[in-house]
């Protein structure tokens, strides 16, 4: 490998083909020169090994054709699945992800952009559990959260995907429905999963319950809630809406350890659409959030020139999709 003090550069490449230095420089900057002297060019640099300094010309330029993306972790399925969407999104732009995984802690966050601003990206995407700060100036867009004036926010259709369930429960044979979530203590979008739930209920005037656990909430929390439902060694909930897919799959272990049928006995849905690996299967019957939708969503509100008409929220919409977790008639899996 060569040293960094032998690496060719641009006075080299015109050298070896033979061209002015000006015209090397508008052969790697994309303005146009005639074909010959762009073959020349581009054969000497592939002869001597030169390779564009991306970073140096964006900052010449005025942009880096980065992105920073944070997100709380990427060993969930559903936070992977929208990196690579929203990887796939900037590609398409010709623009580069720079991915920050931060376990969800405040601190890495706030360091995350401060990085950002000194590496000068083009702007940053965020789904935070925190109330993170954006950097004035700096194009920024969040997911599922709102962060404040100018901010834009992009989510699921939360409200409706809560009605959407409880109302699949209810026509499934549901008379006794209950909410389950757990999740962070900061107010975000996700929050009106529960809410939706809750306006369904109290319009069809069906009896129901509703527990919210902060991040962290044990096993035994849910257990003492299942137990203090129970009448005559029966369960009075039939039918539970988990604010997670992977809420929903831990409870469901959870009922069955405690001898009871899923779905025979409660029926469950989720929230996500999260697929199994390999097979594609839905881990459980679930509101599907359109994760492309919002990851190219998000990437066209960030690099939009004219941020003046930039909505403060965008809720794109659910749909349901069961999982084996319902009692569905025959054919609809």
């Amino acid at each position: 490998m060569k040293r960094k003090d032998n690496m060719p550069t641009m006075k080299d490449v015109a050298q070896e083909a033979g061209v002015a230095l000006g015209t090397v420089s508008k052969v790697f900057n994309g303005i146009p020169v005639g074909e010959s002297y762009r073959v020349k060019v581009e054969a000497a640099a592939r002869k001597l090994g030169y390779e564009v300094n991306q970073y140096a010309r964006g900052l010449r330029a005025g942009t880096t054709s980065t992105v920073a993306v944070i997100l709380p972790g990427v060993d969930h399925p559903f936070f992977s699945l929208l990196a690579q969407h929203i990887c796939a999104a900037l590609l398409q732009r010709n623009y580069r992800m720079l991915l920050y995984v931060t376990a969800a802690q405040p601190d890495a966050e706030r360091e995350c952009v401060g990085m950002v601003r000194q590496n000068k990206a083009d702007g940053v995407i965020a789904l935070t559990y925190n109330q993170l700060e954006a950097v004035e100036g700096l194009p920024f867009v969040s997911i599922d959260r709102c962060l404040g004036p100018g901010i834009p926010c992009v989510a699921s259709d939360n409200h409706a995907g809560g009605r959407m369930a409880a109302e699949k429960l209810l026509e499934l044979g549901c008379a006794h429905p209950a909410f389950l979530r757990v999740g962070s203590p900061n107010l975000s979008e996700t929050d009106k999963r529960g809410d939706g739930f809750e306006s369904l209920c109290r319009a069809r005037q069906v009896p129901y319950e509703m527990l919210r656990l902060d991040d962290g909430a044990e096993e035994l929390q849910f257990r003492e809630f299942f137990r203090s439902h129970m009448k005559d060694g029966r369960l009075e909930i039939d039918g539970i809406f988990c604010s997670t897919d992977l809420l929903a799959c831990r409870i469901r272990f959870l009922l069955e350890g405690l001898g009871l049928r899923v779905p025979e006995d409660v029926q469950i849905i989720g929230f996500d659409g999260v697929r199994q690996f390999g097979t594609g299967a839905l881990y459980c019957s679930t509101i599907l959030q359109p994760v492309r939708k919002i990851a190219e969503t998000c990437v066209e509100l960030l690099l939009t020139k004219d941020r003046s008409n930039i909505p403060a929220l965008v809720c794109l919409p659910v749909r349901y999709a069961p999982g084996g977790t319902t009692r569905e008639q025959r054919g609809c899996f």
